[in-house]
């Protein structure tokens, strides 16, 4: 009796030709995706192949042969590919080679090659060099022969340069590398200025995401009452994201009662009692893995808010609608600082960390900070039509009883802004007047 040996790294059974093609891709350029939980009008294929023309038009300008990403969040952005999504974002062990032109390579954890060469964004699959090596204590073994392979292909397909980028990967991955000719850049911040002006099907990606995240907040809303947990909260809320198609909420920001103030206290086992703020913002990602960031504050029944609780609300409310009525195409970054809303000074030392972020597939370039942090974490540059921002509002006093959240997703156009989350502020804390 023979005994057959397998061998999990092989991809001798891989059918690149063929690109191992679902049944149900009938598109054989690629175009449908192998899910229903994603919406038809967007097109998957000019999603995919927009965004890689961006990021290779970048390539070309700043003179890279190739680069090679780590972070799962660029390796999707530049190919359409998601293979266990978390567990990859803490384990740098699956990643591509792009070169600014020719094959893109993905080094694919074993077994699961599949998933991903059903993209036409794929051209070759094999195995990671670098899966297990941190586990097993091997990362000076395994550094060789990841950069030999690396290099390899930059010196192949690279144009002549040996300029490569690198998002994230090892001091170790990196000097074996340059030791074998590669000029090693770190290109992180590169790619996420490219990825901040969105392309027309990103922007559907976002506003689908966007719809699933109000869905989850309206069923969070409609569970208030007195006694339920903020963890029965944050369930339900999670429940509606997938059932929505969405992927994961990145934090756990669901707060009651005075675990509003100061804002990030993350869910817990408290019950919430009548007459108390809920808290919560939203930091899902959604369908195609884009990002969903708005925040709202309710109020536990039965009775009706406190004028305190409509003082912090109203104010949270001017805050984010005059930082919205400021921002227009073309400003920089630094005039917005200076002309966002003044926070009295009761509640500036608890203010939020910016006036307004980048969003696409997380929380992104721009960052925006306010006037008084500007030489800490401000940096110049300008709003461009494409760019979705979040607008974000904590007030609540050092000491005080509770705080409210507020938060809305707007994106730049070529005249002005179109508010993306639509999710209603409450009557009963403005009288009406939202």
């Amino acid at each position: 009796m023979s005994i057959v040996v397998f061998d999990p790294d092989s991809v001798e059974d891989v059918d690149f030709a063929e690109r191992m093609r679902h049944p149900a891709a009938a598109d054989p350029a690629g175009g449908m995706w192998l899910s229903d939980t994603e919406p038809s009008f967007i097109d998957a294929d000019a999603l995919r192949k927009g965004r890689l023309a961006k990021l290779r038009a970048w390539m070309r300008e700043a003179g890279y042969g190739g680069v090679v990403l780590f972070d799962p969040y660029n390796q999707r952005y530049a190919t359409g590919s998601r293979n266990m999504f978390g567990y990859f974002l803490r384990n740098s062990t699956r990643y591509f080679f792009i070169p600014t032109e020719g094959p893109i390579v993905l080094f694919e954890y074993p077994q699961s090659y599949h998933v991903s060469m059903v993209l036409d964004t794929v051209d070759e699959a094999r195995p990671s060099k670098l899966v297990w090596s941190s586990v097993s204590g091997r990362d000076d073994e395994t550094a060789g022969p990841f950069a030999d392979e690396i290099a390899d292909l930059l010196r192949t397909h690279g144009g002549g340069s040996m300029k490569l980028g690198l998002d994230r990967c090892s001091h170790l991955q990196a000097l074996a590398l340059e030791k074998r000719g590669c000029e090693v850049k770190d290109c992180q911040g590169e790619i996420l200025a490219v990825r901040a002006v969105k392309t027309p099907e990103e922007i559907k990606c976002l506003q689908v995401s966007m719809a699933g995240a109000e869905a989850a907040v309206a069923a969070v809303r409609e569970a208030i009452k007195p006694g339920v947990s903020e963890n029965d909260l944050f369930a339900i809320m999670y429940h509606e994201v997938i059932r929505q198609g969405g992927e994961f909420i990145e934090t756990r920001l669901l707060s009651s009662g005075q675990r509003t103030n100061p804002w990030f206290n993350e869910a817990s086992g408290r019950k919430i009692r009548p007459g108390e703020l809920v808290a919560l913002d939203t930091d899902t990602i959604g369908c195609y893995g884009y990002y969903s960031d708005f925040s709202r504050t309710f109020r536990c029944g039965p009775g009706k808010p406190t004028a305190y609780q409509k003082s912090l609300y109203r104010m949270a409310h001017d805050q984010v609608q005059h930082n919205i009525g400021i921002v227009k195409p073309g400003m920089e970054f630094r005039e917005i600082a200076e002309k966002a809303w003044k926070i009295p000074e009761r509640f500036v030392d608890q203010r939020y960390t910016s006036v307004m972020h980048g969003v696409g597939m997380h929380g992104e370039t721009p960052f925006i900070a306010h006037s008084m942090d500007y030489a800490t974490y401000g940096r110049d540059g300008v709003l461009l039509p494409g760019m979705v921002v979040s607008v974000e509002s904590y007030i609540g006093e050092k000491g005080g009883r509770e705080g409210v959240k507020l938060e809305d997703e707007i994106l730049i156009t070529e005249t002005g802004t179109e508010l993306l989350s639509r999710f209603p502020y409450e009557d009963e804390f403005l009288d009406g007047q939202a």
